[in-house]
């Protein structure tokens, strides 16, 4: 067994024999001729060689990559699991070899743990894809809450007529920003200043704008500067607008390279982004999973009971779970409820059961994994029920 404690620059490596004895102990550096030779080093002392390691991305890529393509099985051991797995060893102190030493244990004794295997490049791009796409998301989120705060400084009535993430409200803070400018150049101006910017609606933006700025006539500390910031943080937000727009070209034409997208894509809600997220947090791969159970499990949409002593059937949230995967469930199924009968459905019974809104939309969440699963399986698209099976 190998446990690898993996870094940035350097790598601590531990090896033990079925009986938990210590074989080999070896900083690395994470350079491939030094991970070969360790490799090498590692299989010397047994036929057959596990692997575990605590990170499976970022600067434990090269490891990972050199093991897989060398046939070896690897398995990922959070970082939670080590730490409270470390409470039954001696001592209290934290090391690189204590840390390698844990993962070697825990794959000796360990049966449960998630094997990594190396993904095709369609679902590797994707995965680097959605990843940028998600950074971007939350920079634009930012960026638009540093806006709403400095406009709500100045202009409270605007900012609140105003849809911060709308491109054709966003041009309008471009060019007026304050309550004066805006009186001063008045409905029709606006309106025409708004549609050689290609605005849509400009006619009711122009007159909900100027309606705001009737309503102030006082002039705040600061409102020239801040009036220059709205106008680079409104730029800023368009940017990263188009950004994201480019991306998710790019994600859609990658996506469908890959032979389960008509699958995916088919069911109701998962549409091309939230499909594209799914295959890059499973790795496009459902017999690593086993069963839908397990994915949903990995998904935190599985409830996980809490019982002891007579207390019995009670059921919890989890807590380790993929964000991101269980994020793609919810959000499918709540855009399900609104564009499908059978999924609308499901979720007003939820409801005349007594559950809240968020336990009903998990529970349809949990019943999409097993109808994903199945068309997966089967490799077949997702058909809606008649009216007729519908209504019985």
């Amino acid at each position: 067994m190998g446990g690898i404690g993996a870094g940035k620059t350097h790598h601590h490596c531990v090896a033990i024999d079925e009986s938990g004895r210590r074989l080999l102990s070896r900083h690395v550096a994470n350079y491939e001729p030094e991970l070969l030779e360790l490799l090498t080093d590692v299989m010397a002392l047994g036929e057959e060689v596990t692997w575990g390691i605590d990170l499976a991305d970022g600067g434990a890529a090269l490891a990972i990559g050199i093991l897989l393509n060398h046939d070896q099985p690897v398995h990922y051991i959070s970082g939670r699991a080590i730490h409270r797995a470390s409470e039954s060893f001696r001592g209290e102190g934290k090391a690189d070899a204590k840390d390698a030493a844990v993962i070697a244990d825990q794959i000796r004794i360990r049966r449960d743990l998630h094997p990594l295997r190396a993904g095709d490049e369609t679902v590797t791009d994707l995965n680097i894809l959605t990843g940028r796409r998600m950074d971007l998301v939350a920079d634009r989120t930012c960026t638009v809450n540093r806006l709403r705060g400095q406009l709500t400084g100045i202009f409270p009535g605007l900012e609140r007529e105003l849809d911060l993430t709308n491109t054709g409200h966003l041009t309008l803070l471009t060019g007026y920003r304050t309550p004066a400018a805006l009186r001063r150049i008045g409905t029709e101006r606006l309106e025409t200043w708004l549609r050689n910017r290609k605005v849509r609606r400009a006619d009711q933006l122009a007159e909900t704008a100027v309606q705001a700025a009737d309503r102030q006539h006082t002039s705040l500390p600061g409102e020239q500067l801040t009036a220059q910031m709205v106008h680079t943080l409104a730029k800023e937000v368009m940017a990263l607008n188009q950004r994201v727009a480019e991306l998710d070209k790019l994600i859609e034409v990658r996506f469908r390279d890959h032979h389960t997208f008509e699958v995916i894509t088919s069911l109701p809600g998962l549409g091309v982004i939230l499909g594209a997220e799914f295959l890059a947090a499973t790795g496009g791969d459902m017999s690593a999973f086993g069963t839908p159970d397990r994915l949903a499990g990995f998904g935190g949409v599985a409830p996980v009971p809490r019982d002891s002593g007579k207390i019995s059937g009670n059921l919890r949230r989890p807590q380790r779970y993929s964000r991101r995967l269980q994020r793609v469930f919810y959000t499918s199924a709540l855009f399900s409820i609104r564009r499908c009968e059978e999924s609308r459905r499901f979720y007003n019974r939820k409801r005349a059961e007594g559950k809240r809104h968020t336990q009903a939309v998990l529970a349809l969440a949990r019943r999409r994994v097993n109808v994903l699963w199945a068309l997966l399986r089967d490799g077949r698209t997702h058909e809606p029920l008649p009216p007729a099976a519908l209504a019985a």
